[in-house]
């Protein structure tokens, strides 16, 4: 076993147990994610928190929001305000969603069954990369459940995965498409990350790896992740397989989103895997009101990256998007307060918004429009 492997098993036994209670200090994401800080082994934290590369497009991503000011507003009619919106044929209560992370494991001994424990009105997208088997998470849910599909070599193997998610009730699948290749993340290298021996990737055990196309790329990571990506014809293989609504995530090009409709799917997630693909990439809040704009208004359009509080939902609401997805802050969560953590983070970020739309004159969700927003 790797060093590195063996440090982290045995810092990962000595971190704090989560809370039983909330901790009374827990008034916002970002106290939350102080606290996980100090109860997470240093090499895991720095993999969670990590980015690809520099970190430079985590660091836009999370710079973008303060780019924008909500404009207060009086006189407006909001006695009877509501959250409430409907997404893919089911009704939720707001719109945020809890994104997919893989591992859960590394910050809690129940993992993705504490989280679906936690995830009581909204949707819970669960990872391929799940350290929990999508049978036993599906048993745990509170609200819809949702199934990230990583694409596989062998189709034989994606089809595999697509079926486990149908027959445990999944209501929804996404692709994801921007992680071709994933760059490494430069601290998580310098920390020395790996996995501890209980934990991995329930899902894709014996499955088999991409096998290497030599003599294109330099790149020998690339030699087999080129080879197999998926394609636009894949794309329209997927839609024939299943009747599920389909999202792709990761696709930030109009054209590349235009082409994805055309393949039956429902809607894109606008993300950046939370900085983790393209370093050089700009900040998925930017790209919005162009995506919107060139999808128009009947696509599905979520957000991923850096929401940090309500006024984070609010504004990526504003741009465009139709609902936004909280990856990093579940595991801040989960580490502090386990599934009362997560249930806590959702709540927040509810009220948050609430008090925004309140303030900005907006009794519903159809009111949070561009105009609501200056530049900062």
């Amino acid at each position: 076993m790797p060093r590195s492997a063996t440090k982290n098993m045995k810092a990962a036994a000595m971190a704090p147990s989560p809370a039983s209670t909330i901790p009374g200090f827990m008034l916002s994401l970002a106290d939350y994610q102080r606290e996980a800080e100090q109860r997470v082994e240093p090499a895991i934290w720095a993999w969670l928190e990590g980015a690809s590369g520099n970190g430079m497009a985590r660091q836009r991503e999370q710079a973008s929001f303060a780019e924008h000011a909500i404009v207060p507003r009086v006189l407006a009619p909001v006695a009877h305000g509501s959250t409430k919106l409907h997404l893919l044929g089911q009704e939720l209560a707001h719109p945020v969603l809890l994104g997919p992370v893989g591992y859960h494991r590394l910050v809690h001994p129940q993992g993705e069954l504490a989280t679906a424990s936690g995830a009581l009105d909204t949707v819970l997208c669960l990872s391929t990369m799940s350290s929990v088997a999508v049978e036993q998470v599906a048993a745990h849910t509170q609200g819809p459940l949702w199934f990230q599909l990583y694409w596989q070599p062998s189709r034989d193997d994606t089809l595999a995965l697509i079926r486990r998610a149908e027959a445990a009730g999944a209501q929804a699948l996404v692709l994801t498409l921007d992680t071709l290749a994933q760059p490494a993340s430069h601290g998580a290298l310098r920390a020395g990350f790996a996995l501890p021996a209980d934990v991995s990737a329930v899902h894709v055990q014996g499955m088999a790896p991409a096998a290497p196309l030599a003599g294109h790329w330099y790149h020998p990571a690339l030699a087999g992740l080129a080879a197999a990506a998926p394609v636009l014809e894949d794309l329209h293989w997927l839609r024939q397989q299943t009747n599920l609504p389909l999202l792709a995530k990761g696709v930030c090009h109009p054209q590349d989103a235009q082409a994805v409709l055309q393949a039956g799917f429902a809607g894109i997630v606008l993300s950046t895997h939370g900085g983790r693909a393209l370093d050089e990439a700009p900040a998925p809040l930017r790209l919005l009101p162009a995506m919107r704009a060139a999808l128009g208004s009947e696509a599905v359009i979520l957000l991923d990256g850096s929401i940090r509080s309500g006024g984070d939902v609010f504004k990526a609401l504003a741009l465009g998007a139709d609902a936004v997805l909280v990856g990093r802050p579940q595991l801040h969560a989960l580490a502090v307060a386990g599934s009362l953590g997560v249930a806590h983070m959702l709540k927040l970020l509810r009220e948050e918004l609430e008090l925004t739309m309140a303030l900005a004159g907006c009794a519903s969700l159809a009111d949070v429009t561009p105009a609501c927003l200056i530049p900062a």
